[in-house]
């Protein structure tokens, strides 16, 4: 007889259960999707659900490169799995939702919020389908500035249908995005990029070179950087020509990759591909970064749902595994240690939410803090989900090193949003220049985290500090990582603070602010920390099982 075994965690309302994310939506102006991101919740948070995220991942997708008579036709083949996901996301709107009005207005107002929400629930269940979705999501920001473009493809992006078919898109149901930056010889520095694009008479450009990522080939276009005549461009290249013919896109090769197994990431050779010119010639970066601003914000957001799930599996095990005569969750140490990663996955959570409010307004205040708060979240949250995801597998012992649950899959999965869109050291010279560059930026920060002065000790001083530290003169290139870390844990307090309006809250916002503002001890490990905090109401908060 099998005893003292975790019983499966399935079929559980992934948004009922999470009072931080019900508490952020609420906070962050889009109360009026709560029924819907609750109907969300129960669909993605089921067993079946949870499924498709195993096999989409144990059956990598394969490059058909032939047909049966010899003819080139590099299509991708997924397992159902994938495809079942992908309808899910696509009915949910999360890669378009938000586009089809204006930003924040009318009764569009929450969307990016709302969408957000249900966004960290699907990174919860499966990662690699996220790929496309983001970024199509960030392509359509980029798409509206272009009449012709926005007229002829924004019609079949915005519906809620997945549509597989490698068909031309005037035919299809729905249609998915990708992006194509990266070279051999450049990886971040992209204006090392050799790929050429030389316009045609008829306005069309014809590009001959390559990509040493081509993010989701299956899409049906992409958005990819060449040099042009006035320098580094960004071009839209459709999989299929006018015509109805497929364009000169020869995938080389899938890559092999450490996680993210779902997603066909490839190596992509052009010769003569047809595109059009997206921007002006010579503002490729500026005009793809429209793009790359949403997909960064997605790394944090998908991020934070990792981080969710890997508490939720370490909180539902240690609620449940008997050790020394008494539940696991009652040992002091291991307290210490769930109740650090309980503080950790709400303080994403919380920046998650706020940082997409953010981009539902035009105000300048707002421009000028997801300017500055964009990269610097990014770099952070998706650097402790590493670290998150490996504590809360040691938490279930060798059983969450297995396979049949999710967190070694989590685990393989938490790199990549450090690397895609721009590594950690990038994002940090890029917060710096945010600072440097822009009074406006510093005044917008500032005047956001006042908002919580006066009101926890902790992140009074630490807000004294950091006010000093934003000085032009006083930021230097080798502390840009400790200065984003400032700046990023400075702003989760003030959301946490902000949000404390009952108990639970109140203990969270002070544990956070104990630990991570003023704690000598906090940092080397979770759970290593001296602060005297409430864990049983950070507890009880964590995780409210249906």
């Amino acid at each position: 007889m099998v005893f003292n075994q975790t019983p499966p965690l399935a079929d559980y309302n992934l948004f009922t259960t999470d009072r931080a994310l019900d508490d952020a939506v609420r906070r962050e102006g889009a109360a009026r999707y709560l029924q819907q991101l609750a109907d969300d919740g129960a669909a993605i948070g089921s067993a079946a659900n949870f499924e498709h995220g195993r096999l989409a991942n144990r059956y990598p997708p394969v490059l058909q490169s032939y047909d049966v008579r010899g003819e080139r036709i590099d299509a991708i083949e997924f397992h159902p799995s994938w495809h079942a996901l992908m309808e899910g996301i696509a009915a949910r709107g999360y890669h378009s939702a938000p586009w089809l009005g204006e930003p924040g207005g009318g009764e569009q107002a929450g969307a990016h919020v709302a969408r957000a929400a249900g966004y960290l629930m699907q990174a919860q269940v499966e990662c690699g389908t996220l790929c496309p979705t983001t970024m199509t999501y960030g392509a359509i920001a980029a798409l509206r500035r272009d009449p012709g473009l926005a007229k002829s493809w924004l019609p079949h992006l915005l519906t809620r249908r997945y549509d597989p078919r490698d068909i031309p898109i005037g035919t299809k149901l729905g249609g998915l995005i990708g992006m194509g930056m990266t070279e051999k010889q450049g990886g971040s520095d992209v204006r090392a990029n050799t790929t050429r694009a030389a316009r045609g008479a008829d306005g069309s450009y014809r590009i001959s070179g390559h990509k040493w990522f081509f993010s989701a080939p299956q899409s049906d276009a992409h958005l990819v950087l060449a040099q042009a005549e006035g320098g580094l461009s960004c071009f839209f290249m459709p999989r299929r020509l006018p015509d109805g013919s497929r364009n000169s896109i020869l995938i080389q090769r899938l890559k092999d990759k450490l996680g993210n197994r779902s997603n066909a990431s490839s190596e992509v050779e052009f010769t003569d591909a047809w595109g059009q010119l997206l921007g002006e010639e010579g503002r490729g970066v500026p005009t793809i970064l429209e793009m790359g601003t949403y997909t960064r914000l997605d790394c944090l957001i998908g991020t934070a749902g990792m981080m969710r799930q890997a508490v939720v599996q370490a909180l539902h095990h240690a609620r449940h595994r008997r050790v020394f005569g008494s539940a696991l969750v009652d040992q002091p140490l291991m307290r210490s240690v769930l109740a650090d990663l309980a503080l950790e996955s709400e303080a994403a959570t919380a920046l998650s939410m706020r940082l997409a409010r953010a981009f539902e307004s035009d105000a300048p205040s707002e421009i000028a803090l997801r300017r500055a708060l964009t990269s610097a979240a990014k770099f952070w949250v998706c650097k402790r989900g590493c670290e998150l995801a490996a504590e809360a597998m040691e938490v279930l012992g060798g059983n969450g090193y297995t396979e049949e649950l999710p967190l070694a899959r989590i685990m393989r999965e938490m790199p990549v949003n450090s690397i895609w869109e721009g590594s950690g050291n990038i994002m940090c010279l890029d917060v710096l220049r945010a600072f440097e560059k822009s009074q406006a930026t510093r005044e917008a920060v500032l005047e956001e985290l006042s908002i919580a002065r006066g009101q926890e000790r902790h992140f009074d001083a630490a807000f004294e500090r950091f006010a000093a530290s934003i000085a032009p003169e006083a930021m230097t290139e080798a502390h840009a990582r400790r200065f984003a870390q400032s700046f990023v844990t400075l702003l989760q307090a003030k959301l946490l603070i902000a949000g404390a309006t009952n108990s639970s809250a109140r203990a969270a916002a002070e544990g956070f602010c104990a630990t991570r503002l003023s704690d000598p001890g906090w940092g080397a490990v979770f759970g290593a920390g001296t602060a005297q905090v409430d864990r049983a109401a950070i507890l009880a908060r964590a995780w409210r099982q249906d």
